[in-house]
């Protein structure tokens, strides 16, 4: 265990017996990332001397559905509902992204007055709200209160709950279906994968599409993003393991788009008709060139997170031995992974500074580094940042040119460590 604190105790949780896609046993572990912190559980200054809610964080490969899931499912009501600090909004890129997104949605599906757009996971309604703006009815649904809250506020009708396969049968059943659904970065969290892929089949018109986006396992591999591994994403997808879920409810996988977003994602375009194009046969192809059916493709990539965890480690040694200040940006789901894995708290960071509002004055869990907002650079003058959300890592810097025009430099800690002056 991996954590500036004993002051631990372990979350409710269930170990599961068998894949959570296929249900088979032929489960093999092949990257133990400790027993860590539950991510986005940021703490109050009062909270700091109660036990912390901690779990393993053991990650495994389904032989015969190819599916990577992590073996502990932490009880969902304590990772998403109360206290939720995760608002899409705050982040400009994303905005972009999935602003990009709806206007394609927009005008490739024709969507009207008389079409739904429902959201699984809709968050603060950062995306949904361009549908609403171009006069087209949405039901977004997100168990998160604030988050949840923040969209109803502004115009987005959402329900605060959890999307299942039982409150897809009510929708259905009061005539709500969908000509588009939307998941983004929500299929990860899912603890009954075939219940919400059931769900999804249920409120889906016979010639809707669903549109869900996943981070990519093959790009979390070949970057070598471990961090992105945290209790909330119980599952990591390859092409292959996708194609088997989906056909399971008798829907089909028959686009995908690669995009860049959170490290690298795959956006997959699901109809209940079978129309399947050159992306997903050519990504099958590449992914069993690869190897991603074999346990060594996986066994290679643990190797290199050892790596990356040690140069890390050599480079905040090599310049705390300097006498250099070193801040955190990014109070980050995955920085939960990071830090903790890596055993990275007040012995080389000061503290960890975040845009969102929401976060600063709190303490990161784990090591109870506290979270202040970006300004802390420009009035400190910290010799080095080292970049927690390095997939917004761009961003960032260009957003404290002035601290790195000062002479700061930045350490981008994945795919592999480099630093930036």
């Amino acid at each position: 265990m991996s954590l500036q604190t004993d002051n631990c105790v372990l979350a409710p949780s269930t170990k599961i017996e068998g894949c959570r896609s296929c249900g088979s046993a032929k489960l093999h572990s092949f990257l133990n990332l400790g027993t860590t912190p539950l991510a986005d559980r940021l703490l109050t200054e009062e909270e700091l001397s109660q036990p912390e809610l901690v779990s393993p964080l053991d990650v495994v490969f389904c032989e015969d559905c190819c599916l990577v899931q992590i073996t502990e499912t932490v009880a969902p009501e304590v990772l998403f509902c109360q206290n939720y600090p995760y608002f899409s909004s705050v982040s400009k890129s994303l905005m972009e992204h999935f602003g990009s997104s709806a206007e394609q949605l927009l005008q490739q599906r024709r969507l009207n007055s008389h079409s739904l757009v429902m959201e699984a996971a809709s968050n603060d309604g950062y995306m949904l709200k361009h549908f609403v703006e171009a006069g087209v009815p949405v039901l977004g649904i997100d168990p998160a209160d604030g988050p949840a809250k923040k969209a109803d506020e502004q115009g987005v009708r959402t329900l605060n709950t959890f999307f299942t396969k039982e409150l897809a049968e009510e929708l259905r059943e009061e005539g709500n279906l969908a000509d588009v659904f939307l998941a983004n970065n929500v299929l990860a969290h899912v603890a009954d994968l075939n219940g919400f892929t059931e769900g999804i089949a249920s409120v889906l018109k016979e010639d809707g599409v669903a549109v869900i986006e996943c981070p990519y396992l093959l790009d979390l591999i070949e970057h070598c993003e471990f961090d992105t591994i945290y209790h909330q994403h119980l599952c990591y997808f390859s092409v292959t393991g996708l194609v088997k879920l989906f056909q399971r409810h008798g829907l089909s996988l028959n686009k995908v788009v690669r995009t860049p977003i959170h490290g690298g994602s795959l956006r997959l375009f699901i109809e209940k008709k079978v129309n399947v194009d050159s992306s997903v046969t050519s990504l099958l192809d590449a992914e069993r060139d690869l190897g991603v059916d074999a346990l060594a493709y996986y066994e290679s990539f643990a190797a290199r997170v050892q790596k990356l965890k040690a140069d890390l480690i050599a480079e905040l040694e090599r310049q705390k031995a300097e006498g250099k200040r070193i801040v955190g940006y990014g109070a980050a789901a995955k920085g939960c992974t990071l830090l903790s894995y890596c055993g990275i708290g007040s012995q080389y960071l000061d503290c960890i500074v975040d845009l969102n509002a929401v976060k600063q004055g709190r303490y990161f869990t784990g090591n109870q580094l506290k979270i202040e907002p970006p300004t802390k650079l420009l009035e400190d003058q910290p010799d080095s940042v080292l970049i927690i959300a390095w997939n917004f890592a761009d961003e960032i810097m260009k957003q404290q040119s002035e601290y790195r025009a000062n002479g700061g430099s930045f350490i981008i800690p994945v795919p592999e460590v480099r630093v930036v002056s």
